[in-house]
């Protein structure tokens, strides 16, 4: 072998990281279709390395996700809403490509197990593909059975890593959602699951996941992004703030965090902070600050007139929200939904229930099945009157 091909040989993992690393820094600033581009040309380099597919898979379902609104923890802050979540809607060729990627990365992991029972980075890659799988049939085929049965043996990899490299934290992060996620279904469900030997535990969930935020290579990120999320739906914003400030430091063009960031205030009974966080926002996005140019105005007038609605300044959310219902076709069902359920209820609670009516009504014939069209059609009967 010459010594230009063994240089070539060498470098090609060299090449084939340096993709990844720049596919995650775009996967964390919310550019899925560069990361995913990054992400494909890595895995078409070393085909036989299972984390390169997984990579794949989970970006496109949290382009997925982005595309349709539900990466904003609001969609985890109410009770169990992780089960009221409607169902994402990918096309077949999207769901065809991450199944087949999922797919690949266990058949590689499995292979390497087979000739190594105690190879912990197959065990690794195989637990998050479990874990990707579980994922899916959760937030797009609301099949709770097969989520549950995924998300066991996504366990089960990476309990063993633990037996075998105690001092492997990222692999707890699968434990600790597991317990917080089995720990917060209804009764039902978690009846079924014991059936199935899988129980659930809120706390020790918290306490797993808050060690891999502080303690984690690879799942640091991870662990305080889902931190968040848990952090609000526990009511405990302000656990979260100084965790968002360091991510938007690291990832100044995830407009989602400046978002948090606002909500986190707002839900901590914080309204100044929460305006400030959002005047911030806006001069960022004015500016044309990198990244800020893909988020509309139409999300940052939602976020200013829900806070605002909140905190009874209704005339000024009621001139935000009309801004968004104005551009419905523009934002994403969710944000859409939930702008007319609010100026209903600004209007019911200004003593004008024709328009509130009226309200309700586009709400529910802009998106039938969201929770805000739910919530709409209890108002259709009686007006919305808040303490």
């Amino acid at each position: 072998m010459t010594r230009r091909c063994l240089l070539a040989l060498l470098a090609a993992p060299l090449a084939a990281q340096d993709l990844v690393d720049r596919g995650f820094d775009h996967f964390y600033n919310l550019e899925y279709d560069e990361a995913l581009a990054d992400f494909r040309q890595a895995a078409e380099q070393r085909p036989v390395v299972p984390e390169l597919h997984n990579h794949v898979a989970q970006t496109l379902v949290f382009r997925e996700m982005f595309r349709d609104g539900a990466l904003e923890s609001e969609l985890v802050s109410g009770n169990n809403s992780f089960l009221r979540r409607a169902k994402l809607n990918p096309t077949p060729e999207i769901e065809r490509e991450f199944l087949g990627e999922v797919g690949r990365a266990m058949s590689l992991s499995q292979a390497r197990l087979k000739n190594n029972p105690s190879d912990t980075g197959a065990m690794y890659a195989l637990g998050i593909s479990y874990g990707l799988r579980a994922n899916y049939y959760w937030v797009v085929r609301k099949s709770w059975r097969e989520s549950l049965s995924d998300a066991t043996a996504a366990r089960r990899q990476h309990n063993r890593i633990a037996e075998l490299d105690p001092g492997n934290v990222d692999a707890r992060l699968v434990q600790g959602l597991h317990d917080y996620i089995v720990g917060s279904l209804p009764l039902v469900y978690r009846m079924v699951g014991f059936l199935a030997g899988i129980r659930g535990d809120k706390e020790k969930g918290i306490q797993t996941i808050q060690d891999v935020a502080r303690n984690g290579r690879l799942n640091r990120v991870d662990a305080e992004v889902f931190l968040c999320a848990l952090y609000r739906r526990e009511n405990q914003p302000l656990q979260a703030v100084p965790m968002i400030n360091d991510l938007i430091r690291r990832y100044p063009r995830n407009f989602l965090l400046r978002l948090e960031l606002s909500q986190m205030y707002s839900v901590a009974g914080d309204g100044i902070r929460a305006l400030a966080a959002l005047d911030e926002l806006k001069r960022l996005k004015t500016t044309h600050a990198p990244g800020l140019d893909r988020l509309s105005w139409e999300k940052i007038y939602y976020q200013e007139g829900t806070i605002q609605f909140w905190y009874r300044d209704l005339d000024h959310a009621l001139e935000n929200l009309k801004k968004v219902a104005d551009a419905s076709g523009e934002v994403d069902l969710n944000t859409g939904a939930y702008a007319f359920l609010r100026i209903g209820q600004i209007y019911d609670m200004t003593q004008r229930r024709n328009s509130a009516l009226e309200a309700y009504r586009r709400c529910v014939a802009y998106a039938p099945d969201a929770e805000a069209a739910h919530e709409s059609r209890k108002y259709l009967s009686e007006p919305y009157h808040r303490p």
